[in-house]
């Protein structure tokens, strides 16, 4: 595995990026120190197949088609760990894996089984309505620790996983080609979730996805409307709804959304008009935004007594067609945990698959109470940065 050299000391107020590849060519982002033995581990990797879009007629959306996807490891949370070091012999996230063969604080690589990716094969031929899946599909290791969460790394981790967001998002901005970007998690077997090391992923997208789209019509026809931002109102409509906040925070406004669609989701949504991308943040929005993301994952933890699963997805504002960001987007993280109750998950059954349309059977008012009703251990933030990366 190379790595690229640097004779450069980070500042405290740094987190230095070191750069390597895989044999297979596939990048590997390791942040903080370098340790350990660094020879690349001989996994034997093969250019996905069969992978391309399909365009469907009726709605003009697409969908991708990867096959290679069902190849996937799977390790369910019962798997054993080592407990002195809190790894897992099986897990391929842990160190030692075939994705990182040493100690690492936290680390992003290109993933090994992509529904999008930057050197797609042809779509098969004859098909007209079929077209290579360009993007991006990245995973990011949280911690070495095979056992975790958003809840239970410190402050100075989540901030640390924070500043990798941010330092990934900002870089897949950069490409031209990308229209949007999603960082997200999956936790929980419930969600589909394959691993349960603490991770999340980020998908790169080279035109925008159909609710996406959708979103940035309603921002403009607002704009073209009413002249002022719709953001900045839905904003305002969650301050003054105190029965629907889970918690108070200077830089985002957390609460329960008026019109939700699943019985507990929570929506971190930045105040500032502007502050559109993670790359927008100022040092206190940055760790205000950590601060917020692990106090909703402890909340959903002490709402039934167990680690609830969830999907969480961070907006940020998808380039134009002039490759700058959509105006009137407010920087977001959405928190869609499927759970109603600690026994019963809610089903997207027939009529909400086929039109779109939610149906949820709990009163969002209800559910903010039950979170905001949850004890919170206090946490220190004194201190805490999101710190600018340093390229090693």
């Amino acid at each position: 595995m190379s790595a690229t050299a640097s004779t450069s000391i980070p500042t405290s107020h740094t987190l230095p990026r070191h750069t390597l590849s895989h044999p297979d060519g596939r990048c590997l982002y390791v942040y903080g120190p370098l340790r350990g033995d660094l020879r690349p581990a001989e996994t034997p990797t093969s250019p996905p197949t069969a992978l391309h879009q399909r365009c469907d007629l009726l709605t003009g959306g697409w969908v991708a088609i990867s096959p290679s996807r069902n190849a996937r490891p799977q390790t369910g949370a019962d798997v054993p760990t080592t407990p002195e070091v809190d790894r897992s012999p099986g897990c391929p996230l842990c160190p030692g894996g075939p994705e990182v063969p040493f100690s690492y604080d936290a680390a992003v690589f290109e993933n090994r089984f992509p529904s999008l990716s930057p050197r797609p094969p042809p779509p098969p031929q004859g098909q007209d309505l079929a077209a290579r899946s360009f993007g991006r599909c990245e995973v990011v290791l949280y911690t070495e620790s095979h056992v975790g969460s958003l809840a239970t790394l410190t402050p100075l981790q989540v901030a640390r996983v924070v500043a990798v967001w941010r330092d990934r998002s900002r870089d897949l901005w950069a490409e031209r080609r990308h229209r949007h970007v999603l960082i997200f998690e999956n936790r929980g077997e419930e969600v589909g979730a394959t691993l349960s090391h603490p991770h999340g992923q980020i998908y790169a997208f080279d035109r925008l996805p159909p609710l996406t789209a959708q979103r940035v019509s309603t921002l403009a026809e607002h704009r073209d409307r009413s002249q002022r931002c719709l953001s900045c109102e839905v904003v305002a409509r969650d301050d003054r709804a105190v029965e629907r906040t889970v918690a108070d925070n200077d830089s985002f406004s957390v609460a329960v959304p008026y019109a939700a669609r699943w019985p507990y989701e929570v929506h971190v949504r930045a105040r500032r008009h502007g502050l559109r991308r993670l790359g927008d943040m100022t040092p206190c929005e940055g760790r205000d935004l950590a601060a917020a993301l692990q106090q909703v994952v402890m909340r959903y933890d002490g709402l039934f007594g167990t680690d609830l699963s969830y999907m969480m997805v961070a907006q940020e504002a998808p380039a134009g067609a002039d490759g700058q960001p959509q105006t009137d987007w407010h920087l977001s993280f959405e928190f869609l945990p499927p759970h109603r109750s600690a026994t019963k998950l809610k089903v997207r059954a027939s009529v909400e698959t086929s039109t779109g349309l939610f149906i949820n059977d709990t009163l969002p008012e209800t559910s903010a109470a039950a979170l905001a009703g949850v004890a919170v251990p206090p946490t220190s933030w004194d201190g805490i940065d999101v710190c600018d990366t340093n390229p090693a």
